[in-house]
């Protein structure tokens, strides 16, 4: 069980930390991998403020497929080199743009997002998909984010086995 009581007091690096505590804990606690995909979206969402939208897309024939997430309805599919997600993918390096509207190609999945943060996920030298948070806000990211969430994505990568649910890209 989640216990968010206290959070609101806890700075920023707290609630990383305690982020990637809760995402532990889950991950060791039960083994399918969507199941923990979900919580990890939802684990995110919960403890991160500022977030309108915060999930997962999947590499699924050569293209960027929609996981599992909390927010708004999200676009189904993203091309390779396409947005901030594709660009993260592609490149395989994470995306901190303080101004989504500045971003060549950005796609605007949801209106209401101004800044965005993405971190590829690669295991094994394979690209199988990307954790994406969208913010309302201009300049909602900072390194710190960006550093903490890319430990999220090697804690994942320790358990999850990706070929449950994506085919992967070299």
């Amino acid at each position: 069980m989640v216990n968010l009581k206290g959070i609101e007091k806890m700075n920023e690096k707290q609630r990383l930390n305690y982020l990637l505590m809760l995402l532990e804990g889950q991950l060791d606690s039960e083994k399918d991998a969507l199941a923990n995909i979900s919580n990890a979206s939802a684990l995110i969402y919960a403890i991160i403020d500022g977030l309108n939208w915060a999930g997962f897309y999947f590499m699924k024939d050569g293209e960027l497929v929609l996981g599992p997430f909390q927010g708004l309805p999200a676009c189904n599919r993203i091309k390779l080199n396409s947005g901030v997600c594709g660009s993260a993918a592609t490149t395989r390096k994470t995306q901190l743009v303080p101004n989504v509207h500045e971003f060549p190609g950005h796609i605007p999945c949801d209106s209401a997002s101004n800044s965005e943060l993405v971190i590829p996920i690669i295991k094994d030298d394979i690209v199988y998909g990307v954790l994406d948070l969208d913010s309302p806000e201009l300049n909602r990211f900072t390194e710190l984010e960006a550093n903490y969430f890319e430990k999220f994505v090697e804690k994942l990568n320790k358990y999850i086995d990706w070929k449950e649910l994506t085919y992967g890209i070299k």
